[in-house]
This record gives structure tokens, C-alpha cells and sequence, in this order.
């Protein structure tokens, strides 16, 4: 009786133990002189990791599941999709292929780390499989996936994979430390545009924001500084204009406005509707490029 109940746990442990050992040969450690993350072989020689764990301009070392280190050199990161990409050189390591499939709530899900080469792993539940979203810095992801599960400090940027092994994302810390998965679909595409150009793109006003209430309930952005050869200033925006609405849409937040400014916003031209002294004004604005600093 005893073994026939055992047998069941037994199999799954055996199986999550496997989809750990399998994923491992594509995970590494991320060393800088004050963090450890992870991160993962992506596409031969390029190694993708959590931007939010990379300090800037930080020497960065691998230590790669053999157990050997190596120099990395920072190809590009995005902070509104919490990735960044590492170049390697010399080394071998197997890129993954992420899992196109849904990914349904409820589902069994390993998040795996590296720790000086040794894999280390955390399982739990996918608690949360929901639409696309954005991101508070703008970027857009694919999915909203979350995991119930607890994640050591430097797992952080390391795979997450689903009942099979299957490779879906990278695991990384949201609000309030909950465990969310940037999808394989986002990585592919941003770790693509950082291979080809180093950054991606965000749009930029060149102003410095803060919300105001206006009669006789809505919100505004008032613009309290701004850059002098910036869009705004070039479209004839002044401090103290107040923007309540955007290509006619009524501003809700200083947040939801500024998550517009995402990649499809440079050169683009939109119209602003503000109030200035009291009185209502037009301005058309062709959207920039937010600065690479």
C-alpha cells in the first residue's frame, strides 16, 4: 500500500529533478562586484539576464555550469521589459528554445537559478496567466504570468519552465517580491532588437510631470520643468501647462501617460490638449527618442 502511494510523488520528483537537470546546462551566474543573479544561453554566445539585477556599468562574470568562469560584455538592456543581454565569448553553451504554448494557471512550474554553477530550483504553481500588459516603465510583454512560488535573490533572471521541462520565460521580482515570468515571446522579440541596435527605443516628451486635480473631477499632468530642446519645448510647451488629455483621450495619471511613451510612440505626432492659465490650448507634439542616459 505504502509503495503504491509513494510511487505517484515518487515519478514527479524524478520528473521535476530531470527538467531541472536538463535546463541547468543553459544557466549560468551572473557575478558583478555587488549582485548575484542568473541568467541563460539565448542564442550562441549571448546570454540573457534581469536588467534590474545588473548594476550599470559593472564589470559582469559568468560562472557557467561546468563550473568554469568567463568575462561578459553588456550587448544592451531594456528596463521596461527587465532585460538585458550579455555577449560570451569562447565558451559553449546550449541556447534554449522557449514554449510557444499557453501557459494555463494552476500548471506546475520551476523557476531555476545558478549559485558558482550549481543549479538551484524553487516549484511551485503558475497563480496567474493573464493578457498582455505594461509595464509601469513602459515596456510591453506579452503575457501576464506570475508563479507561487519562493524565489532566492539570486535565481533571479533565470529560467522558468513549466511540468515538461519546457522552457517559458525568465523569472524575475515584481511588486512587493512577487515572482513574475517575462515571457519567452518578450525575450525573443527585445533580446532580437538589443542584439541588432543596443537598446530599445522610448518615446520622450521632455518634461518633468506631477498630477493636479481639476474641476470638477478630473485628473491633469502639469508640466513642472522641462528640456529646452526637447519635443514639448520645441512644440511650444512652457512650465505650468497643465496636459488633460492625450490624442483626445482624457489624461487618468502621470503613470498611464507616461506608459504611452512606449517604442511605437517616437516619431509619431500626437495632440495634446492642455490648459494654460485657465484657458484651453491645442498643441501637436511630434514624439522623440528618450535619451540613452
Amino acid at each position: 500500500m505504502a509503495d503504491t502511494m509513494s510511487s505517484p510523488l515518487e515519478q514527479l520528483s524524478t520528473a521535476m529533478a530531470d527538467a531541472v537537470a536538463t535546463a541547468a546546462g543553459s544557466v549560468v551566474a551572473v557575478h558583478t562586484g555587488r549582485s548575484r543573479s542568473s541568467g541563460f544561453a539565448w542564442r550562441e554566445g549571448l546570454v540573457v539576464t534581469c536588467d534590474e539585477a545588473l548594476p550599470d556599468d559593472a564589470d559582469v562574470s559568468l560562472c557557467l555550469p561546468s563550473g568554469a568562469s568567463a568575462s561578459a560584455k553588456l550587448v544592451g538592456r531594456d528596463a521596461g521589459t527587465d532585460i538585458a543581454l550579455l555577449r560570451i565569448e569562447g565558451h559553449a553553451l546550449s541556447p534554449i528554445a522557449f514554449e510557444a504554448a499557453p501557459v494555463r494557471a494552476g500548471s506546475v512550474a520551476l523557476a531555476i537559478g545558478s549559485l558558482a554553477g550549481t543549479p538551484v530550483a524553487a516549484a511551485g504553481v503558475v497563480s496567474l496567466s493573464g493578457p498582455a500588459w505594461r509595464s509601469l516603465r513602459g515596456g510591453e510583454i506579452d503575457a501576464r504570468i506570475e508563479l507561487g512560488l519562493t524565489l532566492r535573490r539570486i535565481a533571479e533572471g533565470g529560467l522558468a519552465v513549466d511540468a515538461q521541462g519546457r522552457a517559458i520565460g525568465m523569472s524575475v521580482f515584481g511588486p512587493r517580491r512577487r515572482v513574475l515570468v517575462i515571457p519567452g515571446a518578450t525575450i525573443d522579440r527585445v533580446a532580437a532588437h538589443l542584439a541588432a541596435h543596443g537598446r530599445v527605443p522610448r518615446g520622450y516628451l521632455g518634461v518633468g510631470l506631477q498630477p493636479v486635480k481639476l474641476e470638477p473631477e478630473g485628473i491633469g499632468a502639469m508640466i513642472m520643468a522641462i528640456d529646452r530642446d526637447g519635443p514639448a519645448a520645441n512644440a511650444g510647451l512652457h512650465q505650468g501647462d497643465v496636459i488633460v488629455a492625450w490624442n483626445g483621450e482624457p489624461v487618468r495619471s502621470v503613470q498611464a501617460l507616461l506608459r504611452a511613451l512606449g517604442p511605437a510612440s517616437v516619431g509619431t505626432v500626437v495632440t495634446l490638449s492642455l490648459r494654460r492659465a485657465g484657458e484651453p490650448v491645442e498643441a501637436k507634439i511630434t514624439m522623440g527618442e528618450r535619451p540613452a542616459d
